[in-house]
């Protein structure tokens, strides 16, 4: 059974529920719609084998049964995708490999509040890890508001996929959950098959 939960954006229908085989074609486009992104990490916009390595792709170390493909649907559309790892890189902690919004789905507040409910699923996360494209600026300011410590200088991603031509690597950033804020202990989804 596929985990599926609503998050509160008002005015907005936005579900969140693990991504599904009849999820490659919407990915496409969404991958598509995200060249900005793609451009910044990689230097290349976005091909198919891209959709295909968001199943395969893990940081070094870390176990494929922890891993957790997301989907954000608004008003049915898919409008976004959460690749993230649990116990990585180390027990207790989650690292977000893939946070993605369409640029349509920018600015409405979606992201925020997707970010704020994962943090809640992962409620017993000691640690959150996630990255950032170096001088992506929206994705910089957007985990700095979520209260992450971003390193200074940029390193190696660490994935066991192909890098692009001009990838110089990610800055990392950091979320140390205060035990007193933690909102559910529920660890979240567990991915399926």
């Amino acid at each position: 059974m596929v985990d599926t939960w609503m998050i509160d954006v008002p005015g907005e229908r936005v579900l969140v529920r693990e991504l599904g085989p009849a999820d490659e074609a919407p990915l496409l486009r969404l991958f598509e719609e995200c060249e900005d992104w793609f451009t910044a990490a990689t230097g290349l916009p976005s091909a198919p084998g891209d959709v295909q390595s968001l199943f395969y792709a893990l940081p070094e170390g870390a176990h494929p049964d922890d891993k957790v493909l997301l989907v954000l649907e608004r008003d049915g559309v898919v409008a976004g995708v959460v690749d993230a790892v649990r116990d990585h890189p180390r027990p207790g902690a989650v690292a977000v490999g893939l946070f993605l919004l369409a640029p349509w789905a920018r600015g409405r507040g979606l992201g925020r509040a997707l970010a704020e409910a994962l943090l809640s699923r992962a409620g017993d996360a000691a640690e959150v890890t996630a990255t950032v494209p170096p001088g992506w600026r929206p994705g910089e300011r957007f985990l700095e508001r979520l209260g992450f410590a971003l390193d200074p200088e940029p390193r190696p991603t660490g994935a066991n996929r192909r890098t692009g031509p001009r990838e110089g690597g990610v800055r990392r950033a950091v979320l140390r959950p205060d035990a007193a804020t933690r909102r559910s202990p529920s660890r979240g989804p567990r991915p399926t098959g």
